[in-house]
């Protein structure tokens, strides 16, 4: 027990020292070569590994962007400083799971649990953003009675289009595609504010609604005792919340279903993330009550959806497909040793790392047996590009899928592949991911020697089992309509309300 307790507390001192180096590291000053060599170092990284790199961008042009940069590299800058100059560039690739992670401020156990004592400043309020315009469309505490639709002007009296402006060109879609943007943005604005400025316990907020201009004052918020029990409350696991992947700091659900008629003729699938997590267990069921309700309709909603697990969205295709299929084409890589590239001990603890050390000859043999070489390139097995079989509750009738820009990654992937397959009718807007594929996978995770940024890079291009139409953009909906902010506001949704009329019609007939 003694030496037990030495350990805890070597462990507790060598975490508190990570975060202090971490910190002073964040704060210091890096002289202009070594940031020039970050540069070339995180481009010959994505050369090497990226399979896909210059899809959207010539490889001269990358060239000359990379170039560029370097040449405004002249004076010494902080990691952050470094990151807002460097990302653009990232960005300029067209890869929207491409991005530095921005060198954010590490806090101590007891920093962050104070932290957890606290409400959020910005983060109880839902966001919307048109044309570098920041608005709030909720409030979910009524805090200062702030109304939905109010528009956001400045924050500690800097303009809010500054911020939009300059967070804007972090963020990268697929290819051309601009209806990513303003979804993404919204969700990630305050992050980069906070990597920014850090976390205060004030902040002022100039506002307009309804031509009037006002200043008010936020406040960090403690927690009451109500507050923080139910925050333990929420954090409870229940089987319910397994199966539908319940999420405590949204108090939402990832997946739900339901039916949306008394007689159960259309059914109603809502999935906000595919994160796998008890997922066929969710649609065993779901289809299981599709099959003996008898339903005609099948409504699937992936809006804002930033997509997740392949193997989630092939056991969702078997629900749907007719025959047997295959959802995705082999996955390439820029070679055989790429897989061993994933960064196999990072974020491992002590324990962690000694068990993964036993098993790494186990790991390396069986990376190595997944990849193949074809006509010259390599691949790596996936089960998503096998034949699959139709599930046996597998859903004959008619299916709509809802998109917008915030269908993402694998929301792109597989409403790409219904499409083709003319399985489905789309309803909605253009989706944030390209409908001839992406780049993601797994990822490597590089560091930057002299900044310590860490730059993530998939390894894998993953694109549908389609004809591509190379219009280096999102799936297109086969029928188009826009969701406004009033729409929001109001709670009204014109994108569904369109298909129960549609069935409505049909079901007239």
């Amino acid at each position: 027990m003694k030496n037990y307790s030495i350990i805890l507390l070597a462990a507790a001192l060598s975490s508190c020292t990570s975060i202090r180096r971490h910190n002073e590291q964040r704060a210091t000053c890096i002289e202009p070569e070594e940031l020039k060599q970050d540069v070339d170092y995180a481009y010959l990284k994505l050369q090497q590994m990226h399979p896909q790199l210059y899809w959207y961008i010539s490889k001269q042009e990358l060239d000359h962007k990379f170039d560029s940069l370097k040449e405004t590299i002249d004076q010494p800058l902080t990691p952050l400083q470094f990151y807002f100059k460097l990302q653009p560039v990232i960005a300029d690739i067209r890869e929207g799971h491409l991005a530095l992670r921005i060198p954010r401020k590490k806090f101590t156990k007891k920093q962050i649990k104070d932290l957890e004592h606290k409400k959020g400043m910005f983060s109880r309020f839902e966001y919307y953003i048109k044309d570098n315009r920041l608005f709030i469309i909720q409030n979910k505490d009524s805090i200062e009675n702030i109304q939905p639709g109010t528009e956001v002007l400045a924050i500690n009296t800097i303009p809010v289009s500054e911020y939009l402006k300059k967070y804007r060109d972090l963020i990268s879609s697929d290819g051309y595609n601009t209806t990513f943007q303003d979804y993404f943005l919204k969700d990630v604005f305050f992050n980069f504010y906070t990597a920014e400025n850090g976390f205060s316990d004030t902040a002022s907020i100039e506002t307009l609604y309804n031509s009037e201009k006002k200043l008010y004052t936020l406040h960090r918020e403690s927690k009451s005792k109500n507050d923080l029990d139910h925050d333990k409350q929420q954090e409870k696991r229940t089987f319910e919340k397994k199966v539908n992947d319940y999420v405590a700091s949204s108090n939402s659900y990832n997946r739900n279903f339901q039916f949306l008629d008394k007689d159960s003729t259309t059914a109603y699938i809502k999935v906000k993330s595919f994160s796998r997590d008890y997922s066929d267990k969710f649609y065993k069921e779901a289809f299981e009550k599709i099959k003996k309700a008898g339903s005609q309709y099948l409504i699937i909603d992936v809006r804002n959806n930033y997509g997740g697990s392949l193997h989630e969205i092939n056991n969702l295709y078997s629900y749907l497909a007719p025959e047997p299929y295959v959802l995705i084409k082999p996955s390439q890589l820029t070679s055989r040793t790429t897989p061993l590239k994933t960064n196999y001990f990072r974020k491992s603890s002590p324990f962690q790392y000694a068990f993964k050390s036993l098993v790494y000859p186990t790991y390396v043999f069986a990376q190595t047996f997944s990849t193949y070489k074809k006509d010259g390139k390599v691949y790596y097995k996936m089960k998503a590009d096998q034949p699959t079989k139709p599930n046996k509750n597998a859903f004959h009738g008619k299916v709509f899928v809802l998109i917008n820009g915030g269908s993402f990654s694998a929301s792109s992937i597989i409403t790409a592949k219904l499409k083709y397959d003319k399985r489905a009718v789309l309803v909605g807007e253009e989706t944030g991911g390209a409908n001839d594929g992406t780049v993601a996978g797994f990822y490597s995770y590089q560091k930057l020697p002299h900044s310590k940024i860490n730059l993530p890079i998939g390894l894998l291009l993953v694109q549908p089992n389609i004809d591509f139409v190379n219009a280096k953009k999102g799936v297109t909906p086969d029928i188009t309509i826009p969701e406004s902010m009033q729409d929001i506001i109001d709670h009204k949704d014109p994108q569904l309300d369109w298909i129960k009329n549609e069935i409505a019609k049909e079901k007239a007939h």
